[in-house]
């Protein structure tokens, strides 16, 4: 059922990476003279301390592997083979045992956020268009929900393309038809003839998913060429173990990648998005000029820590599978319960059925309240909710705390 993703005990994942780290340099027993890197300065950080033979992660951390380029496609630096191999293998589990895609026809890379993986998407397909196309900018449009999060501006701001909204339900939370042919009639009166299609894979407010079908029904009627990619960055990592009958996976024709985040749901350390896309994609963000590094550079971020890529390996083989459907399992129930507690208090409150993340309304939340359980708010400056996002720490005795307090409001 799993081909790459498997369940291992603290000796396998011990050995696995303290193999990887003597198939990278040693800048102690090599005669390395060529890179500018070395390992964290002993002068500050112990190399020598006896519990870093039972610490791979923060053995990995000292060893500083630089990871810098993508390493599911062709060369790549080979100073650090031993950890990248490691990248390589939870870019399959993700892409293969969580995203349902083909062995070894996804690329990907281990970035520095959600932000980050979104923008590196966009940006492709900004360069695909242009390439394929010979589209302008200003034929290009990215095409996302008003719940969207916010590096799709980021990202239009970056790369000089529009950012057009899509309408959502006040109270479902969802896109509709209507507004998706709304918004891009309005892209197309601008001129927009391409678009990048951004679907949410769980919001980052709501915990909200789009519905992939509407998008490509619209665009596919429109005439316009469109790439969908999703962002899980939230909901990566949940929603393929809470829903059965997940659309947003590599199975869709429709869609060419995905964004997770493992320092979301994965409680990884941050630092630890993640970026998968189709094979024959990630060319169209090749730098050249970057020939100093073998195999050249096709991310945005460039350098980035190997210890990363390590800490999330080690999170899902320690879990395994089995072990993380259970937890989100869990985590349903959990959220289930607090959405009966909150129904029987008549208050008002949205969540996706697949969801871990309840946002009730701001009526039924004082400032005290929100401020004494840290409830996060859709606006900081004029809030309408404010969500309770239901993690591992987030047990029932804690939800009672907060409903005990919404009961006396």
């Amino acid at each position: 059922m799993y081909q790459y993703w498997k369940k291992k005990s603290q000796e396998e994942i011990n050995n696995t990476i303290f193999k990887a780290l003597k198939a990278n340099i040693n800048y102690e027993e090599q005669v390395i003279i060529g890179l500018p890197a070395s390992f964290l300065d002993e002068k500050v950080f112990n190399q020598d301390a006896s519990f870093l033979k039972e610490a791979p992660f923060i053995s990995t951390l000292a060893q500083n592997p630089n990871h810098i380029g993508c390493h599911t496609l062709g060369k790549s630096e080979p100073f650090f083979a031993g950890t990248q191999k490691i990248e390589q293998e939870l870019i399959e589990i993700c892409a293969v045992d969580i995203l349902k895609g083909e062995a070894q026809q996804q690329d990907g890379y281990v970035a520095s956020g959600g932000t980050e993986a979104n923008i590196q998407a966009i940006w492709v397909y900004r360069n695909y268009f242009k390439n394929k196309f010979k589209a302008s900018l200003n034929e290009i449009c990215i095409l996302c929900s008003a719940d969207s999060h916010y590096s799709m501006n980021k990202a239009g701001n970056l790369l000089c393309i529009d950012v057009e909204n899509v309408g959502v339900s006040k109270e479902g939370r969802s896109i509709s038809t209507a507004s998706i042919e709304l918004a891009v009639n309005q892209a197309k009166k601008k001129g927009k003839k391409y678009f990048i299609v951004v679907c949410n894979m769980m919001t980052t407010m709501f915990g909200s998913v789009d519905d992939v079908d509407l998008y490509v029904d619209v665009l596919g009627a429109s005439g316009c060429e469109f790439m969908i990619h999703v962002d899980g960055a939230y909901g990566g990592f949940y929603y393929p173990f809470s829903e059965k009958n997940n659309k947003l996976t590599f199975q869709n024709k429709n869609i060419s990648s995905f964004t997770l985040d493992a320092h979301k749901m994965a409680q990884a350390p941050y630092g630890t998005g993640i970026f998968i896309i189709r094979k024959g994609l990630i060319q169209h963000t090749n730098t050249q000029e970057a020939s100093y590094v073998e195999g050249e550079d096709f991310t945005l971020i460039g350098s980035r820590s190997g210890a990363n890529a390590v800490a999330v390996w080690m999170i899902l083989s320690k879990n395994g599978p089995f072990g993380w459907q259970e937890k989100i399992f869990i985590l349903q129930k959990r959220a289930s319960w607090m959405c009966e507690q909150l129904d029987s208090l008549n208050i008002e409150f949205y969540r996706h059925p697949f969801s871990n993340i309840i946002t009730i309304k701001k009526e039924f939340v004082t400032d005290e309240i929100a401020t004494k359980f840290g409830l996060v708010p859709d606006n900081h400056h004029k809030p309408n909710w404010f969500k309770i996002v239901i993690m591992e720490h987030v047990t029932i005795e804690k939800l009672m705390l907060l409903l005990e307090d919404l009961k006396a409001n």
